[in-house]
């Protein structure tokens, strides 16, 4: 086996919904002021006892579900989260432990908002060296956990949500070579900390970096990747902003591709945004199977990981 794919995918959302309105009736702010600056509609909130490893268990098992393997195919799982309650055991072993995965390596991967993309180049990598036949990749994220409600730019952003990935083996390469760095300079601009834990973040900074700086990188991912950027089927961004994926898509040239939008309906979601919109819309059936797919992750640390993937 030369490379790797994505042989199936799968989400999950917290069943409560929160809206502009709702909101509104929170903070000083208003469904208007909220669509207007950043594109987002609703989102999805936990409900009480329910935390990062039942949204990332519930993702995983559809997407185990969907690709005819068996838990105990399952030799790696990475679980991409940076709100996680506990230290140890970490997300992916409660995962594989309530999936009746055996005896598989288990690994957390703390990359914030482009953990997701991260840890699909990894679990790529790890099965391109022959240390793992298949792999479970998810990503989850309970942002509404760590929001601080009195504050109007952070609270109308963040949401709940997971999304997961079965990665297997392959005769030729699905994921294509990962692009990915950071900008540690700028890391303060997106922060996750103190105590109480809470988001905050430089607004306008991560909007300048995102805008300026990311189009040229994920162009890059497309040159790695064998594909021009006109060629590409679809386009998953970070959901961080619908007014910050529109420009950056732009920039790229993916003139012809669907861009995922789902940053309008579950918010922010932090890890769980680049598989969350993916497995949407191949649940949809808006990209072909085998089409070409740019999947870039951004954000914490002002880190970035992208990759053209095929549709599976």
């Amino acid at each position: 086996m030369n490379g790797s794919r994505i042989v199936a995918t799968g989400h999950y959302q917290p069943a409560r919904v929160l809206t502009n309105d709702d909101l509104a009736a929170m903070v000083d702010t208003s469904d208007e002021w909220i669509t207007q600056r950043v594109g987002i509609r609703t989102r999805h909130v936990c409900a009480p006892g329910e935390g990062v490893p039942e949204l990332a268990a519930n993702a995983a098992a559809k997407a185990l579900a969907g690709s005819g393997l068996d838990a105990a195919d399952i030799d790696l799982v990475l679980v991409a989260t940076c709100t996680q309650l506990d230290r140890a055991p970490n997300v992916a072993a409660i995962v594989a432990g309530r999936l009746g995965v055996p005896g598989a390596a288990v690994m957390d991967v703390g990359v914030s908002c482009s953990g997701f993309t991260h840890a699909l180049a990894t679990a790529d990598h790890t099965i391109r060296a022959g240390a793992a036949r298949n792999a479970l990749v998810i990503g989850a994220d309970t942002m509404t956990a760590v929001t601080d409600w009195t504050d109007r730019t952070t609270c109308v952003l963040t949401g709940d949500g997971a999304g997961a990935a079965v990665v297997s083996a392959a005769p030729a390469p699905e994921i294509g070579p990962v692009v990915w760095g950071s900008f540690p300079e700028l890391g303060d601009a997106v922060r996750i900390g103190g105590t109480p834990t809470r988001f905050a973040q430089e607004g306008q900074t991560v909007y300048r970096w995102a805008t300026t700086r990311l189009p040229a990188i994920a162009r890059q991912a497309c040159e790695r990747g064998g594909v021009a950027p006109e060629e590409l089927a679809a386009v998953v961004l970070h959901q961080a902003n619908l007014r910050m994926i529109e420009p950056i898509a732009e920039r790229i040239g993916a003139v012809n591709a669907v861009v995922a939008r789902d940053v309008v309906d579950s918010g922010n979601t932090s890890a769980a945004s680049v598989p969350l919109a993916l497995s949407k819309l191949v649940e949809r059936g808006e990209v072909r199977r085998g089409a070409p797919m740019l999947l870039f992750g951004f954000g914490g640390n002002l880190s970035y990981a992208g990759m053209v993937v095929r549709c599976p």
